[in-house]
């Protein structure tokens, strides 16, 4: 038999199946204390095996703290937290050199205090409280999965998470995350109310004497193992093709952008919003038990991959049209192309 770029070959879907029974444990552990939320777990767990992070925005109250703890002890990761305050300065976050007298020669010398980000899952509690300066310390350890200090390069253990917070309601002394920080997630998970019945779960649980325990049912290495058979998912090309007409949509001044994008679109999505959605959908075909990415896949995710990436016009927030309206209009009237039959 041939191989075809990105097939996936035996060895792959043994891996895949093993993702697929892993993923299903994790979310079994969280779910002993974590009611309900279950898209958002789903989400959480498609981002860290599309190697990318979220930013989480919801009211408080909405266990989303708990719910990062929780994901971090069921895959036996490192987990800091780091609560967002407007004093909060770069070296809070990455560490800083110190001065400290050698025990052995009496000389003092440089030594590096690592900071909090030195973890593989960080939990940035309300990132939104603190000033940009601060905010963009994250920046290259999101990218490039390192810090530098003092011009030496430090490596961030692998995987690296970064789980955003920010909370939508009190806006007063916040400040909005830059485009180039917002573009760094994968997913703006937005966490809603419970429904009614897992909310009288949830009175049940938290007024009594239930406790659990949770025990990690995957390790770093496996999810780290997990991202390379992500990337090696098969992309059809008219799935590949309905990415690009769907970004390029929302670009004011596209070629295929219609005329009422550029009447409610300040700002469109880069090209980082391709490359997310298409790993994002690979890992959530696998977590369906497929072995290549559907139009549904690019479909489901469009709204948490998009929507923190196209700024609306002012015309767009006088008539109450939020980035979701937007994007439901935008796949609504995008064709679907046909898979083609080779």
């Amino acid at each position: 038999m041939v191989e075809r770029p990105g097939q996936l070959i035996d060895p792959d879907m043994q891996r895949a199946e093993r993702l697929k029974d892993a993923c299903a444990r994790i979310k079994r552990q969280v779910a002993k204390v974590v009611v309900g939320q279950d898209e958002v777990i789903d989400q959480l767990l498609i981002a860290l095996l599309a190697r990318g992070h979220c930013l989480l925005e919801g009211v408080p109250g909405l266990a989303k703290t708990l719910m990062v703890r929780s994901l971090a002890q069921s895959m036996d990761l490192t987990f800091h937290r780091i609560q967002f305050t407007p004093d909060l300065m770069p070296a809070d976050i990455t560490g800083t050199d110190i001065i400290q007298e050698s025990a052995d020669s009496g000389r003092r010398q440089l030594v590096f205090e690592r900071g909090p980000v030195f973890t593989q899952l960080l939990l940035a509690d309300e990132i939104n409280r603190t000033p940009p300066k601060t905010q963009a310390a994250l920046l290259e350890a999101m990218q490039e999965h390192e810090v530098t200090v003092g011009g030496k390069t430090y490596q961030l253990a692998e995987p690296f998470f970064v789980l955003a917070t920010q909370n939508p309601i009190e806006q007063e002394g916040t400040y909005p995350l830059p485009e180039a920080q917002r573009d760094r997630f994968v997913f703006h998970v937005v966490v809603n109310y419970p429904s009614r019945d897992d909310e009288s779960e949830i009175i049940d649980r938290t007024t009594s004497t239930f406790e659990s325990r949770l025990e990690p049912v995957v390790t770093g290495a496996e999810i780290v193992e997990f991202q390379t058979t992500v990337r090696q998912v098969p992309l059809p090309t008219h799935v590949k093709l309905m990415v690009l007409d769907l970004v390029r949509s929302l670009r004011p001044g596209e070629d295929n952008s219609a005329g009422w994008v550029a009447q409610l679109v300040e700002w469109g999505p880069g090209p980082r919003a391709c490359q997310q959605i298409v790993l994002a959908a690979k890992a959530r075909a696998l977590l369906l038990g497929r072995y290549h990415v559907t139009i549904d896949d690019i479909e489901a995710l469009a709204l948490p991959v998009l929507r923190h990436r196209l700024v609306p016009t002012f015309s767009a927030e006088a008539e109450g049209l939020s980035a979701d309206d937007i994007i439901h209009r935008a796949l609504k009237e995008l064709p679907r192309p046909a898979a083609k039959l080779v």
